[in-house]
């Protein structure tokens, strides 16, 4: 069955759940989640967003940590406009919270805005993000090494040897052969075959085996359960129109590869098939189409500030009708 992850932004646009309140309803959600043996927390990055987008994944994922006992924790990271060992530090003792459950997926980056906002050039995020990915892997191993002139030695390691998984994302080719040389896996923010086939010959041309190619975007990017689709549709268009005309607009400007487009009405967001609101008999054939092809299975419980009770509502709706059917009855021990 596929891996199923819940995915938090924290976005809180004028008309959505306040952010604070927020905060306690993804935690609550993920220790829930976790209990019935869920997958991943994913956590996205951006910076300036006037919704109050989460900018600061490894805070945010610590407060996941503590509520979780299995739940992977997927930072997303905009490498480039970090330090590297101030990164490895926070995900050293990330990874000790948890219990070694933290990974990295490291973007290139491609706001402007986000760019200027921490004095970085645009124009040299790849060479950036080279040198960045090298420094933060040298660190997380825990011998001294020099970095800009700079001595530098982590303490403490993490629990995963010889580091959390850091894992290169990316659209463009460029950025598949940048998970072979540098990454341990690739998860591409387009999946077609051309990076696939790119990424596997590139980690075959250095002699080395492919790490995982994580495919999260091949699916729906939002999922809802109902036992009444169009009253949920109505429902939920506010904060899915919301959602995929920010990425659309995104993409437009930067000229970038997403899986959102412009969409106007509910009819549009139906016939994207980056959202889908469906019964859960629909739900479980879902799973197998998202198996068969290894993609996971995206939940955005709070997408654009969704209301509690509704979120809560397919959750629930998820865990008593759909998961005993495409997981069985299994209830993790000590749960």
């Amino acid at each position: 069955m596929p891996e199923i992850w819940l995915r938090y932004d924290m976005r809180s646009p004028a008309f959505g759940t306040k952010p604070e309140h927020l905060c306690r309803i993804a935690l609550e959600q993920a220790q829930w989640a976790d209990s019935l043996g869920f997958d991943v927390v994913h956590l996205p990055e951006h910076h300036g967003i006037d919704d109050g987008y989460n900018p600061s994944t490894l805070v945010f994922a610590s407060a996941f940590a503590a509520r979780t006992k299995r739940m992977r924790l997927y930072q997303l990271l905009l490498l480039p406009l970090h330090d590297p060992i101030r990164i490895a530090e926070d995900l050293a003792v990330l990874d000790i919270i948890s219990g070694g459950r933290t990974a990295l997926i490291l973007g290139l980056g491609y706001v402007p805005s986000e760019f200027a906002m921490f004095g970085v050039s645009l124009r040299q995020r790849a060479a950036l993000m080279d040198s960045k990915i090298e420094a933060l892997r040298h660190a997380l191993e825990g011998e001294a090494f020099t970095y800009e002139g700079r001595a530098i030695h982590v303490t403490p390691r993490p629990i995963q040897r010889p580091t959390p998984p850091l894992y290169v994302g990316g659209a463009v080719a460029a950025s598949a052969r940048r998970a072979a040389r540098l990454g341990d896996g690739f998860v591409p923010s387009v999946m077609t075959e051309e990076l696939r086939t790119i990424y596997l010959e590139a980690c075959s041309q250095l002699g080395k085996a492919p790490g995982t190619i994580i495919d999260s975007v091949s699916g729906p990017q939002f999922i809802f359960v109902s036992e009444d689709p169009e009253r949920a549709w109505c429902q939920i268009a506010p904060h899915a129109l919301y959602e995929a005309n920010f990425y659309a607009n995104l993409a437009a400007e930067n000229d970038i590869a997403v899986p959102f487009t412009a969409m106007e009405d509910v009819a549009a967001l139906k016939a994207s098939g980056v959202y889908r609101v469906v019964t859960p008999a629909e739900c479980v054939d879902l799973a197998a189409a998202l198996d068969e092809r290894g993609a996971a299975m995206i939940f955005n419980p709070l997408l654009c500030g969704m209301p509690e009770e509704l979120s809560w509502s397919s959750l629930e709706l998820f865990a008593s009708q759909v998961l005993p059917a495409i997981r069985g009855n299994v209830v993790p021990a000590d749960a």
